[in-house]
């Protein structure tokens, strides 16, 4: 009797065992427990959860939370300008889980202030997409879901880095935005995603994660590819304006790509898929420039 009055002991206390993970900044985030009520202030990170099996766990998600489709049913307290303080609280949420936008971070140092976990999640290479997932498992109590599909998306990364390593260079200009025109600099992961794929970011050296380019300054890099990113990855009406330079290798090699906008920008497992695309443009444009040779 007494033996079996230990046993459950034992089990009651591993049950009610904390938890703890680190987060994108390298802040271990401690909770007593399993998170139960979470709050997403972020798309990526709603998806984020959703992949590690806590999806039943979040009460609330931010503006523009619109994948997967169970994301779309729950209350936004939150854009990226502003956080709803209060809806926050009266949703007891016992975990929030946001990146570091200069507009809210007064909102999460209050609400660290009053006791709520705040994790940072934000992904600047494309391995810890995987890491993060993981991380929201362990806080959720869910890591039996998020630790296999963390292992997957590993696997798949390590098959690109296997297939693409080794091909010569392509240098590409990755388009984030047509007006003004945008691209995404080395510390961003997509110029993560660019490199595994073989390709070279000719604007990795700016030191702006999204700075603002010019004709001119593109002209000059002369890429040997331009990928931009659109909602509809069929969409190719863009391509119109960069036809306007003939001289341009890609333009003249017909190396001008898309690939699909929330897959890609967004640092969730879709993101793998979405590289795995990027990687087939690049080579396709590496194969038109040695048959142009």
């Amino acid at each position: 009797m007494h033996f079996l009055a230990v046993l459950l002991s034992l089990i009651a206390a591993t049950c009610q065992a904390g938890v703890a993970a680190l987060d994108s900044d390298g802040r271990r985030v401690s909770l007593a427990s399993p998170a139960e009520r979470i709050v997403s202030l972020a798309p990526h990170v709603t998806e984020q959860l959703f992949a590690a099996g806590a999806g039943a766990k979040l009460v609330a998600v931010s503006e523009y939370s619109d994948y997967p489709a169970e994301a779309k049913r729950l209350p936004s307290v939150a854009n990226s300008g502003a956080v709803n303080l209060e809806m926050v609280l009266a949703l007891k949420a016992d975990l929030v889980v946001a990146w570091r936008l200069a507009a809210i971070m007064p909102s999460l140092a209050r609400l660290e202030s009053l006791g709520v976990p705040v994790f940072y999640s934000e992904p600047r290479r494309l391995s810890q997409i995987a890491d993060m997932i993981e991380a929201l498992g362990e806080l959720a109590g869910t890591g039996a879901a998020a630790r296999p599909l963390a292992a997957s998306l590993r696997r798949q990364l390590s098959r690109l880095d296997v297939a693409y390593r080794s091909r010569r260079p392509v240098s590409v200009f990755y388009q984030s935005s047509e007006r003004p025109l945008m691209t995404l600099g080395g510390q961003h992961f997509v110029s993560d995603a660019i490199a595994l794929c073989g390709g070279r970011n000719v604007f990795s050296d700016t030191v702006l994660m999204a700075p603002i380019v010019d004709v001119e300054s593109v002209l000059a890099a002369d890429p040997e590819a331009i990928v931009t990113a659109r909602a509809d990855a069929a969409d190719t009406a863009w391509q119109a304006f960069w036809r306007k330079f003939p001289g341009l290798r890609a333009v003249q090699a017909g190396s001008l790509y898309t690939v699909p906008m929330n897959e890609m920008h967004r640092h969730g497992p879709r993101a793998v898929g979405a590289t795995s695309l990027l990687c087939r443009h690049i080579d396709d444009a590496r194969l038109k420039a040695a048959t142009r040779r």
